[in-house]
């Protein structure tokens, strides 16, 4: 499995980055003027460049620290994305029924943290692996339940397991509201800095691309 360190970009210079997400689309157009459209990918990665949320000279030094310690691309780490970083909107407080996780048998205990993106018909889920410690909230049937008490999560992979006794029953719907990090990696293994041109307002360039883990 590729490197993957459980350390976040530093929030501060993270909340004036520009990004976001990116799919890839195959279009075809025919000779009538028609198109045809393939989706090539299942699934959004999401790109953004931290070159602009550095503000000072100790938010590039701090950049670049961070930058050494992942030995450029080789570790991939966790960063906020400050437009989407809950399971439900990003100024409410989210709460223990955002998402649905699934429905209980009276047998299964471990389930996964998602968030779905729903507009019309549409919708994609997006699978959450690495959300934010102290975050996460679990309800069965609506009611709240007890990190510790009745269950568990893991921050690495963003997998709820129901305690022994704790299971859900059969038919009861398992939701959760959570915050969580993109895994990202930086998406050069050189970061090119000019004093001069960065204080005469020039936004040094660092890329970040999402890793699938």
């Amino acid at each position: 499995m590729p490197a993957f360190d459980e350390v976040q970009f530093p929030t501060g210079i993270s909340y004036g980055v520009t990004g976001g997400p990116r799919r890839r689309t195959e279009i075809a157009t025919l000779a009538s003027g028609a198109e045809e459209r393939n989706v090539l990918w299942a699934d959004s990665r999401r790109e953004y460049n931290a070159g602009y949320g550095i503000r000072s000279h100790d938010d590039l030094h701090a950049v670049l620290a961070f930058f050494e310690a992942r030995l450029g691309q080789a570790r991939a780490f966790r960063f906020r994305d400050w437009a989407d970083y809950k399971s439900g909107p990003p100024l409410q407080a989210h709460a223990p029924t955002d998402q649905v996780l699934g429905t209980g048998t009276g047998a299964q205990s471990v389930f996964q943290l998602v968030k779905v993106y729903a507009s019309g018909p549409q919708s994609w889920t997006r699978v959450v692996k690495k959300p934010v410690a102290g975050t996460v909230r679990l309800a069965v049937g609506g009611a709240e339940k007890v990190l510790g008490s009745d269950f568990t999560v893991d921050t690495t992979t963003g997998v709820v397991t129901f305690l022994p006794g704790r299971v859900p029953g059969a038919g009861a719907a398992v939701t959760a509201g959570f915050q969580f990090d993109v895994p990202v990696r930086f998406a050069t293994d050189f970061l090119s800095v000019n004093l001069s041109q960065f204080e005469a307002g020039e936004i040094p360039d660092i890329p970040l691309i999402e890793v699938r883990i």
